[in-house]
């Protein structure tokens, strides 16, 4: 049976610190609409917690505030640095029987995603793909072209609607996004232009940091977060 692992910070959630010191977890948008819809499938957790003693129990207690009843297998979930393919072996081992190819690992980092396959096991960058990479379809770069009489407000309740995330809006008219083959034709059949390029895991430098189209200068931006 297939296991999917996430990553939390900038993937699963934000992460912000209280006045009082406490750590908050605010979910993505679409996240828990993904993980209800997985509620089936077994799902783990394989993120850094930070230094500092007690800083895993401290994410843990955010991260089942923030997602009750979502990441019950405490077998599944793996606190640590994700520097090397460790973590992500350990996390395979930990399946109890499932083989690495059955696994999936859900990080907006390239070269943790780039460990995790060293693996063997099957990445995405972004939860809404989950499934995708679960049955083994591919998410693919893509070009979305938005014809004349189109807002933005259109192309991001298209987008929200099925297997696509817009990573950068070029212009008004011209946005790079995350794809399936799936979602292109559904993208298609709203009217939007995609041109579809090569994986997504094919390069280290494509953005993940929203469900929603933004500026050249915003999706370049560093977006601090604290459980990584």
């Amino acid at each position: 049976m297939a296991v999917i692992f996430f990553d939390i910070g900038a993937t699963l959630a934000d992460a912000h610190v209280e006045p009082d010191g406490s750590l908050v977890l605010r979910p993505r948008p679409r996240v828990m609409a993904v993980l209800d819809a997985l509620r089936e499938v077994r799902k783990g957790i394989i993120s850094n917690p930070g230094p500092g003693d007690g800083a895993a129990a401290r994410v843990a207690a955010a991260l089942a505030e923030a997602f009750p009843g979502r990441f019950t297998d405490q077998a599944l979930v793996h606190w640590g640095a994700k520097d090397s393919r460790l973590i992500f072996d350990q996390a395979v081992a930990s399946t109890a029987g499932a083989a690495a190819g059955e696994c999936v690992f859900v990080g907006e980092d390239a070269q943790e995603r780039a460990f995790a396959r060293q693996v063997g096991m099957r990445t995405v960058a972004h939860p809404v793909f989950a499934l995708a990479a679960m049955e083994g379809r591919p998410v693919l770069r893509a070009r979305i072209e938005v014809a004349d009489g189109v807002g933005v407000g259109e192309l991001t309740a298209a987008v929200n609607g099925t297997e696509a995330v817009v990573a950068e809006a070029v212009s008004e008219r011209l946005a790079l996004a995350m794809v399936t083959a799936q979602g292109a034709e559904m993208l298609e059949r709203a009217g939007f232009t995609v041109d579809l390029r090569g994986p997504v895991d094919d390069t280290a430098v494509f953005p993940v940091r929203d469900d929603r189209p933004v500026s050249a200068a915003e999706s370049r931006a560093e977006v601090p977060h604290e459980a990584s």
